[in-house]
């Protein structure tokens, strides 16, 4: 399944899978535009069906990019868990 990104009243909503390099690169180039032009960036994953490793390491990135420019990063929804499995275990090393 493709990844469609929306944007509704300041939240970017995801939909699809980010498990291909096509998805992956999407997903990267799209937050990552967002990050340079918003201060806080909140991103929802109830949509999310599936998420590789390329695309948890996207989203690793991009919270280490807003640390750096002080910025902020908020996960919502039920989405795929293996996303908040990796921020768990990123946060507890």
């Amino acid at each position: 399944m493709d990844l469609v990104i929306k944007e509704n009243n300041g939240v970017v909503l995801l939909e699809g899978s980010i498990n291909n390099a096509t998805t992956v690169d999407k997903f990267k180039r799209h937050m990552g535009f967002l990050l340079l032009y918003k201060k806080t960036l909140t991103i929802n994953i109830s949509g999310v069906t599936a998420i590789g490793k390329n695309g948890l390491k996207v989203i690793e990135n991009l919270f280490l990019a807003a640390l750096y420019y002080n910025k902020k990063i908020d996960i919502i929804g039920y989405g795929c868990k293996d996303i908040y499995e990796s921020m768990e275990t990123n946060r507890t090393a």
